[in-house]
Parts: C-alpha cells; structure tokens; sequence
C-alpha cells in the first residue's frame, strides 16, 4: 500500500472503502477520535423536528447561542467567538495577527502549521521528548520563546499524544509569552474528555491574559464533526472585535447553530460520555501497559497513542493487518518527531474497544 494511504484525515472512509473495498459501515473507525455515543439523543430529535429552519436566516450575531456558551463554559458572554469550526477561527486569527514566526509545540495537528505558512509566516517546533512520555518541561521550553517568536500554538490535550499541560504551567507559559509579547493560541478540542479538565483548562485565565485566544468544537466531543461549528474565547476586545469585523456574515448554518444550543445542555448525555470515555481510558491503558512490546504513553483525552518495541514489525504492517479486519487506527508516522513505531487509536464502545485489545494482543505478542 501507498504510505500516504496511511495518513489520510481521521474518519476518511470514503477514502478507505474505494482502495480496500470495504463498505465504509462495515468499518469500525478507531481514527477519528470522535464520541462512541454519536450525536447527543436530544440534539437528534429536535433537529428532525425543527427542519423547516432551514428556511430563516440565523441570527447574524449568534445571540443565544453564545449566551448557551458561556452558561457552559463559564466565559464572559462578549469574550465568545463563532465560526464554522475551529478550523475557520484557526486561519481568521492567524491572518489577522499575521505572525512572522510561530512556535508549535508537536508533535501535533498540521493545520496550525498549514495556516502559518499560508500567511507568509515561519514555523519551528518544539518537540515534547518521547522520554519524558511527551510531557511538557516548561523550564527547558522556555528557552525556545526567544525575541523572534511571536505566537505560539499549542494542543492541550495534545493530539496525537493525548499529553496534557496543567493550567499552572499555563499560567506560567502565558506570564512569560505577555512579556516577550508573544500570542498565545490553545486548541481545546479535545478538553472535555479529560478526567482532570478543570485542571488544564485555559478558560479562567482568559481574565487576566489579554494575549490568549482558546479554541474549541463540537466534533469530537458532541460526534457532530458534520455540523460545523467552533467557537473561540478570549479576553482581547480588541482581537474579538477585529475578528468579528472580517468574518464573513451567517459562516454557521442555523441547523447547525441549533442544535449546539440542545448539545450544551444535555448533561445526561455529557455525563454518560465522560463516564463512558473514563473507564474505557483506565481499562485500555492497564491492558496496554503490560504488553511486552510496546510502550503505551498515560491518555488524558479520548485517545491513545503507543510505541513498537519490535523491530520486525512497522505501524504500516499494524495498520494493514486490522484493516483487514475491519478496524481501522491511525499511522502516526505522518506526525512531527514520530516515525513508523508509532499509533493512535481513540475509544469506542466496550466490546469494539477489547475487539482491538484482543486483536492488537495477537499481532504484536505473537
């Protein structure tokens, strides 16, 4: 197989199905690091019933449904920002401040890196040390925040080593960064799956730093990477406002504005993923941990991330293997700093979760 087959998007299954010839609802995608329990059941039925929306315009200022989040997150109502997805925030806020040079910390998402190069600018990465399991060492990265930089992007929880930066150490990066004059950019996407999230989460500090932006979804979370919708906190008016004036008008549809509005309130739902993704996490990880031939990084989002001790056998060779058993992970060969030992794999429902246990068990213990 071609290695870029290996690297397509998280989810890609029209990709999949064409070049192996598997239905694409026969494939169990580990992936795309997406909720197990699909899009929230109240959401869905409101959707159905509220379709006729499609006729009326949305709100231009997305009034109520940044009142609903800021209710959820707990941010000022004028620090909120809409757009369709954060990848729209993403490249808004990186053309507005048009940095010359970013530091990314990785490995990570490419996209931080495709939208830095897009707008002229230069990139350099800070790589988390795979022995330190790809936790962060703040005195040593600071050394990398020298007077060239001028925005740093980092993932928390980081994906694809689902690594996390306490918010104490956040703090401490952000008070450097205003120093140095240096803008902040963090993507939560991945935050509400972490057992610990209000120890990590930026949220609060955006009342005392004017030089962070957060970025958060619905996608992975909320399963409604379909929808398409975003939304940035900050506590630079100035920024907001300035990223309000070049946004186009109505960038989020009004089903799509709808229905996040249901997802934030249905605690029954959020409260059955957290319980669902935290004991899946505990249980994969002591399995993994006592595997002989690999080495398994501790997860704090809703995915992991494991090392080949074998030489006889590439994350390539893995990949093929489970494929051809329906199951499909990710080759995080493609990732900065990971080569052909590495792979991600996010939880999924019990028996689809021990299914790969059992199956990853046979492949790499054999």
């Amino acid at each position: 197989m071609e290695k870029s087959k290996h690297y397509l998007h998280g989810g890609d299954l029209e990709a999949i199905e064409t070049f192996y010839k598997i239905p694409r609802n026969e494939i169990i995608d580990f992936s795309s690091n997406v909720n197990p329990l699909g899009i929230s059941p109240k959401a869905k039925k409101e959707l159905a019933k509220n379709l006729d929306l499609i006729s009326t315009y949305p709100d231009r200022k997305y009034t109520k449904l940044r009142q609903k989040l800021s209710i959820y997150t707990g941010a000022d109502f004028e620090s909120i920002l809409v757009g369709n997805g954060s990848t729209e925030l993403i490249s808004l806020f990186i053309n507005l401040i048009h940095p010359k040079k970013a530091l990314i910390i990785g490995p990570t998402y490419s996209e931080y890196e495709r939208e830095v190069i897009l707008n002229g600018g230069h990139i350099e990465y800070y790589p988390l040390k795979e022995e330190l399991n790809f936790e962060i060492d703040i005195n040593n990265f600071k050394k990398s925040l020298t007077e060239d930089i001028d925005l740093l992007i980092l993932c928390n929880p980081n994906n694809p080593t689902s690594s996390a930066i306490s918010r104490t150490n956040l703090e401490e990066i952000l008070s450097y960064c205003k120093n140095k004059n240096i803008f902040v950019m963090i993507d939560e996407t991945y935050i509400e799956f972490a057992k610990n999230m209000d120890n990590i989460s930026s949220v609060p500090l955006i009342k005392y730093f004017d030089n962070i932006i957060i970025l958060r979804g619905i996608s992975k979370f909320f399963s409604a990477p379909g929808l398409r919708f975003g939304y940035g906190l900050c506590g630079n008016m100035d920024l907001v406002n300035k990223i309000n004036e070049i946004k186009n008008p109505w960038t989020i549809n009004i089903l799509a504005s709808f229905g996040a509005e249901i997802m934030l309130e249905d605690m029954e739902y959020i409260e059955a993923t957290k319980k669902l993704i935290n004991s899946e996490r505990d249980k994969i990880y002591n399995s993994l941990k006592n595997l002989k031939n690999i080495k398994v990084y501790k997860p704090t989002a809703n995915f992991i991330l494991f090392k080949l001790l074998r030489n006889d056998i590439t994350s390539s060779d893995i990949f093929e293997k489970l494929i051809k058993q329906k199951m499909l992970i990710r080759d995080a060969s493609s990732f900065p700093f990971l080569d052909s030992r590495y792979m991600r794999f996010c939880f999924l429902l019990p028996e689809q979760n021990q299914r790969l246990i059992n199956s990853l068990k046979e492949i790499i213990e054999d």
